[in-house]
């Protein structure tokens, strides 16, 4: 059997792992948070013409009249929705689930941008929203009765209740795991 000590030690080592994991997994995530004005800048490496040939094929962009246009277009979309997707991955609030909603927004407004271009989806696109909304709205709303009716029931403040509240999983598959 462990003594006291062993388990103390075991106990300690399992924290500074933890510890090591948080500051590589921070560090990640602050780096690419950082480098998002570089990405930003992609699109002037888009030349301005209406027609692109490269090795992946040709482009013709119809709409915009010129690729460098598409291209701020879309970065000014992907940059965000990126973000949006660093914070829901990395935010442990009760109420994260709300970040679906400018997600779905962003993903609808690149989905307009790239159709204005290669016209490939109908005219009801604002309908690909109401799915989410129909997920999002009632869990956020069942989600903040439960705290309410916790706060009725308990003396419990609100801190502790949105600390109870947080999910945390071990890795990132079980947070994607949360969303489905």
């Amino acid at each position: 059997m462990e003594s006291k000590q062993q388990k103390l030690t075991n106990q300690k080592l399992k924290f500074q792992d933890k510890g090591k994991n948080n500051l590589i997994a921070g560090s990640v995530v602050a780096t690419l948070i950082a480098i998002t004005p570089y990405l930003f800048s992609i699109h002037e490496s888009v030349p301005n013409v209406k027609t692109w040939n490269t090795f992946f094929g040709t482009y013709d962009s119809i709409y915009y009249e010129s690729l460098f246009v598409l291209a701020w277009t879309l970065t000014g979309k992907i940059i965000p929705l990126f973000l949006l997707f660093i914070w829901i991955f990395t935010c442990r609030h009760w109420w994260y689930h709300v970040i679906l909603v400018p997600i779905a927004m962003y993903v609808y407004q690149i989905i307009i941008v790239l159709d204005d271009d290669l016209s490939f989806a109908d005219n009801n696109q604002v309908f690909y929203l109401i799915p989410v909304m129909v997920i999002v709205i009632p869990t956020i709303y069942l989600m903040r009765a439960r705290i309410f009716n916790k706060i009725n029931e308990a003396t419990k403040s609100m801190e502790e209740l949105e600390e109870e509240l947080k999910l945390s999983p071990k890795n990132f598959w079980e947070k994607v795991k949360q969303y489905f």
